[in-house]
């Protein structure tokens, strides 16, 4: 499409420069001269222009933004067919000075957390208010999401959006050529269907993204991402990075389920859970600060109440003499053994108490020391005169790498002075690297994942183009990945290139025979040369020549023809020079010219070679004009 740099669309939107340009459209900043504002002009390709399905969805394009309202939400203003300059369908939509949220991921890498739920929850607002009104976006990816200067997150290009206010779904076909396949969903690549649980796993995916960096699934060609979408599981954040915390690597795991079932039901949902996840990663975000330590005061009831005790008077009666004298008769027998049974009890207790304290049978009370380190647990026992002994190491999921999972004695438990207290020690959660597999054999990439401690999976073939027949492409999960023990590792094995049935082009149009070699997949080399037998533009040769399958990417070389090498001189008496000169050139002669007479128009008078003489293309004609 040419730089329409300039013109004035529509008598009123006067394009100021081109700051985008896509597979669908190109986008102009433009002044509204009406209005006296800078605005986005999005102006369909002319070849789409001709396309109704295309005005179609450009129009949808329209209706999906305009029907929301939303500040999260590029908005647009108008839209028409320029008529009074060079034909055009148009969009007109407020103009965001910033970048796309693929800038941002390309200049910082990951996000920190708190960062990336920041950027997700505009975007998440946005999709729940088109999610309400029944409009799901079927495009979300981080080029459609645009950050301005002042921070504001916009979502953009509604072009793919479907809903009960916009008509029809696009097909499955167009769909995936359309979208972008590292955000599809499973349903739309296999069925070409999506609702808002689409919308909700692109959003997974960009999250995913953000947090970690890069795509869930690289791939070499949309064919091969498309593939991984629908047969492979989106890996755990947390494989990629161990700070992620627990509830927010589960709802993305979640948003990004192959199963729409599993995910949040739209972004209102999704939006909800992520607010519960920042409650929890930071609790004062969301929540008052409560004065919860109050000041204890006494009841005046209760002060009261003490002071009566403390004042009453305690009165003890005075016995008789009577009652003395029985309380000083001699004591019985059974009475005297009695208390000297008290005092052996007495004894024994005192002499336990001493060996248990402070003598030979005293033992120290161990500290807890689960879930500190070693040099937590030396710190702990030195000053009671214990040593820390560690009997082994074990892999725990939960107990991190080098930290206590269990003592013995216990904490709480005693042991004697100068004793050792037994520890076992967290080897952290039992992980192993998959091998590096590409180019193996399968069989020396199952015993490569076995003797790594890993469980030989599923074997897929599919047609490379650079890994020959036989041998691994990829693995799933990739190399690299620390993964669990006698966890499946999957592989992917070249089928090599494919073969495919080249047709023969003979006689028929060039333009015919490269446009479809191209479209299948060939590299076409076109040659033309003259030829007395066959019409200009027709294929003479064709190399190879259909005759057996071909490697699909392979080199095909036609010969077309010119036409004839030869003309003849046309009858151009009479004519004015310069309609003699147009006539000679359009079949490929050279002219000279010889001026006779002083006429102000001058006709031809003579021709050489003569009228009807054959000769070469390329050859000079005189011609005497007076």
């Amino acid at each position: 499409m040419s730089d329409l740099t300039g013109e004035l669309i529509d008598g009123r939107y006067q394009l100021i420069r081109q700051i985008a340009n896509g597979g669908m459209a190109v986008i102009y900043e433009a002044l509204d001269t009406r209005l006296d504002r800078r605005v986005a002009v999005k102006i369909m390709h002319p070849h789409l222009a001709q396309d109704e399905e295309f005005v179609g969805r450009f129009i949808r394009e329209a209706k999906a933004a305009a029907a929301l309202s939303h500040p999260n939400i590029v908005a647009v203003q108008d839209q028409g067919w320029n008529q009074s300059g060079t034909p055009a369908v148009f969009l007109v939509m407020e103009l965001i000075d910033g970048h796309t949220l693929r800038d941002f991921i390309f200049e910082r890498g990951r996000f920190d957390v708190k960062d990336a739920i920041n950027y997700l929850t505009p975007i998440l607002s946005a999709l729940s208010a088109a999610h309400r009104i029944g409009i799901v976006h079927r495009d979300i990816k981080p080029e459609n999401i645009l950050i301005s200067k002042e921070g504001r997150v916009k979502i953009a290009d509604f072009g793919l959006a479907r809903g009960t206010l916009l008509g029809t779904t696009m097909t499955a076909e167009s769909s995936i050529i359309l979208g972008s396949v590292s955000y599809l969903s499973p349903e739309q690549v296999q069925r070409g269907v999506a609702d808002s649980r689409s919308d909700v796993y692109a959003a997974g995916i960009v999250a995913y993204e953000m947090l970690t960096g890069e795509k869930p699934f690289p791939g070499e060609t949309p064919i091969q991402i498309a593939y991984m979408h629908v047969n492979e599981k989106v890996p755990a954040v947390s494989s990629k990075r161990k700070d992620i915390p627990a509830s927010l690597d589960a709802l993305i795991l979640r948003a990004t389920s192959s199963n729409p079932d599993e995910r949040p039901r739209d972004g209102a949902e999704f939006l909800n859970e992520l607010q519960k996840v920042l409650g929890v990663i930071d609790p004062s975000r969301n929540q008052m600060s409560l004065e919860l330590d109050l000041p204890v005061t006494s009841s005046k009831k209760f002060k009261k109440e003490k002071k009566v005790v403390a004042t009453k008077e305690i009165t003890i009666p005075v016995e008789s003499s009577a009652a003395i004298r029985v309380a000083k008769r001699k004591a019985s027998k059974r009475v005297r053994r009695n208390r000297w049974i008290a005092v052996g009890l007495a004894v024994a207790l005192g002499i336990g108490g001493w060996y248990a304290i402070v003598g030979p049978g005293s033992r120290i009370v161990v500290p807890s020391v689960v879930g500190g380190t070693l040099d937590d647990a030396t710190s702990a026992f030195t000053p009671l005169g214990l040593t820390p002994e560690v009997t082994d190491q074990v892999f725990d999921e939960d107990i991190p790498k080098g930290k206590i999972i269990s003592s013995s004695p216990a904490g709480g438990g005693k042991i004697g002075e100068g004793g050792k207290v037994k520890l076992v020690i967290s080897k952290g959660p039992e992980r192993y690297q998959v091998p590096d597999l590409k180019g193996l054999a399968p069989d020396v990439a199952q015993r490569q994942i076995e003797k790594n401690s890993l469980h030989f999976g599923s074997v897929t073939e599919v047609f490379n183009s650079v890994i020959p027949s036989g041998f691994v492409i990829s693995s799933s999960p990739n190399a690299g990945d620390s993964v669990k023990r006698n966890t499946a590792v999957n592989i992917l094995v070249s089928k090599g290139i494919e073969q495919v049935v080249l047709n023969s082009y003979l006689a028929k149009s060039g333009d015919q025979a490269l446009n479809e070699l191209t479209d299948a997949g060939f590299v076409v080399v076109t040659k033309y040369v003259f030829d007395e037998n066959v019409l200009a533009g027709a294929v003479i040769q064709q190399t190879p020549d259909g005759s057996a399958p071909v490697a699909k990417g392979a080199k095909v070389i036609l010969i077309v023809s010119k036409g004839s090498e030869f003309v003849f001189i046309p009858n151009l008496y009479s004519l004015s020079e310069a309609k003699a000169l147009k006539a000679l050139s359009d079949i490929d002669l050279k002219v000279t010219v010889k001026k006779m007479g002083k006429k102000s128009v001058k006709n031809v008078t003579n021709i050489a070679p003569k009228v009807g003489s054959k000769v070469k293309r390329g050859s000079t004609v005189v011609i005497t004009v007076g």
